[in-house]
Order: structure tokens, then C-alpha cells, then sequence
């Protein structure tokens, strides 16, 4: 079950990312990690640079992909940001948190979208 969760996610990033670059971003890193946490993508669109989670649901269940993201979450996300900025020596850059939904549809369809800038550093 785990491994099928985990195959669900892997896909629903890899569509991500094709979805981003059809959107104009350029994707800098994928599964950053800190020992506070992951960040499944780091793009920049024009010059922000934009710390993407997504989320995968093959039903809406319980909840949508969105609904997910809670402040727990962001909070650890936030932390996780701040370590990618640190270490890259980015202190002067406009950057913002985006959240993709792949929702799986019928046969192999996936609905894709996007909330830019869908919440603030915690």
C-alpha cells in the first residue's frame, strides 16, 4: 500500500512537472530536503522563484488535494524553504509558495491545477 502511495506521488510530481514547464517555469531542484522536511519542486517563473508542493489524490474522498496542505504543513514547508534560501546564499529574491492538484479522473486522465502563491511564510 505504501509503495503504491508512494508510485501515486512520484507520477503526480513527474505531471507536475511537465505542467510547469508548459506554464513557463524552470525547474531548479526536485525533492529538496533538510532535516526539517521535503520540497517536491524549486522553479522560477520569470524571476521568482517559486517553492511548489503537490499533491495527489486519486479520489476526492477525503478532500481535495488543496484541503491538505494544512498550517502544519506550511509551517514545515516555511522551514524548509528558509534552509533552500540560506544555503543557496539567497537572501534579495521574491519567492512564493505554489500548491499543485493532480486529482486523477477517469481511465488515465489527471486534472491538473495550480494556486500561485497559496499561502505566506509561516
Amino acid at each position: 500500500m505504501i509503495f503504491l502511495k508512494k508510485q501515486i506521488g512520484q507520477h503526480g510530481e513527474d505531471l507536475a512537472v511537465v505542467y510547469l514547464k508548459q506554464q513557463g517555469y524552470r525547474i531548479l531542484e526536485r525533492n529538496f530536503k533538510t532535516k526539517y522536511g521535503e520540497i517536491d519542486i524549486i522553479a522560477q517563473e520569470g524571476s521568482t522563484l517559486c517553492f511548489v508542493e503537490v499533491k495527489t489524490r486519486s479520489s476526492e474522498d477525503y478532500g481535495t488535494p488543496f484541503e491538505s496542505i494544512s498550517k502544519p504543513k506550511q509551517y514545515k514547508l516555511s522551514r524548509v524553504a528558509l534552509g533552500y534560501l540560506k544555503y543557496k546564499k539567497l537572501f534579495d529574491v521574491e519567492a512564493r509558495f505554489d500548491v499543485i492538484s493532480v486529482l486523477k479522473e477517469k481511465g488515465t486522465d489527471y486534472k491538473i491545477e495550480i494556486i500561485k502563491d497559496a499561502f505566506d511564510l509561516t
